[in-house]
């Protein structure tokens, strides 16, 4: 069935932002792979879409051509990635939309893998009409932890996501547990949850708080994102929730090496003890292990290490209308000193309102510079 789409949709932009509301669709389920959205068009009019639902299941292009049927010939389609040319788990959709005779192929981002790229060529070569590039920093962004990580770096995508008040502080002076922020907002941090790879937090966090680190009120990710403690004394609590439940989703206990009774006590209990001695290693770690996009989630030491170490590349504040004042811990409170006139300045990649909290998601790292903003 088409959707009449040809008053408000006349433009390549516009459907691609269709398309790239049906890649997001995707979210959770298709790690290690992108997320993928594709509207097929013909005389104005929307004839099939799709999406990649499920790593290992059809791609976005073929999933469109399937709700098109024999419709797609002569249309074009929209897709947010460069079509793929290789066989993988599934074969190469150049040669499904050369097989359905469309017209035109508008992309967005080109794919940066070796191994499937060149889609955009073959079809050049077999006379389809190609455009790349349309809104690609909105769909680059969309999956910049694949773009990142395809690009050989040694460490995953880092996102550090930081709850904090209007005075910057993370907590007020009694260091007691609460929530700042409303339930829209850390129903928006499940989102981000399902995501993810690994999910991590400091030792002070995980005494603090007793944290789950599990992915709640939304639809469970393909695979649950690792745990992750970042615990340089093996100080992480045997009767805490983390080891409670080692044996259902996997804990990784980052360590210097320093208590190896407590060491001992922890890898029994089922948690997966790794001492090294930097935080570089233990990202490095956490990436051959198959981590793509590790989510941090505090507390000030850590966000402040890894902001120092220079390794985070988005920054996701929910800011609460709150002010905590005097003794209160600021996010950054261990990181040191700069000058107002020197401090860097980050690029805002979205704003988001939940209830009363400000979502404001920062791009500090420029190693997706090119994919995203262009050349």
């Amino acid at each position: 069935m088409s959707i009449d789409m040809s008053i408000d949709m006349s433009t390549d932009e516009t459907f691609m932002r269709r398309a790239l509301a049906l890649a997001v669709r995707g979210a959770g389920k298709t790690s290690p792979n992108p997320m993928v959205g594709a509207v097929i068009v013909r005389d104005g009019a929307i004839i099939g879409e799709g999406w990649h639902a499920r790593y290992g299941t059809a791609h976005a292009e073929v999933a469109a051509l399937a709700a098109a049927g024999a419709h797609a010939k002569g249309a074009t389609i929209y897709v947010t990635l460069e079509p793929c040319a290789h066989h993988g788990k599934t074969p190469p959709c150049v040669g499904a939309l050369l097989a359905a005779g469309v017209r035109r192929v508008v992309y967005a981002v080109d794919d940066p893998n070796p191994i499937a790229a060149g889609g955009a060529e073959w079809l050049r070569a077999a006379g389809v009409e190609v455009m790349g590039g349309v809104l690609r920093s909105d769909c680059a962004e969309m999956i910049a932890p694949f773009l990142f990580t395809a690009g050989n770096h040694d460490r995953p995508f880092v996102t550090l996501k930081l709850a904090i008040s209007i005075d910057g502080a993370i907590v007020d002076a009694s260091r007691g547990r609460g929530w700042l922020t409303g339930l829209e907002s850390r129903r928006a941090v499940h989102l981000l949850r399902a995501a993810a790879d690994a999910i991590a937090v400091g030792i002070g966090t995980a005494l603090a708080d007793d944290p789950a680190l599990t992915v709640r009120e939304v639809a469970a990710p393909r695979v649950p994102p690792v745990r992750v403690v970042f615990d340089r004394r093996a100080r992480l609590p045997l009767d805490s929730t983390l080891l409670r439940t080692a044996s259902e989703i996997p804990v990784i206990d980052f360590t210097d090496g320093s208590a190896p009774e407590s060491e001992r006590q922890l890898r029994e209990s089922g948690v997966q003890v790794q001492s090294v001695e930097t935080l570089m290693q233990a990202l490095a770690l956490l990436r051959r292990r198959g981590v793509h996009h590790l989510l941090v989630e505090g507390g000030a030491g850590l966000a402040s290490a890894l902001m120092e170490a220079e390794v985070v590349d988005r920054l996701i504040t929910f800011q609460a209308p709150v002010i905590l004042g005097a003794g209160a811990l600021s996010a950054f409170a261990v990181l040191p000193t700069q000058q107002a006139t020197g401090a860097p300045r980050f690029r805002v990649v979205a704003r988001e309102s939940f209830g009363d909290d400000l979502m404001t998601t920062y791009a500090v790292s420029d190693a997706l510079s090119n994919a995203v903003q262009g050349d």
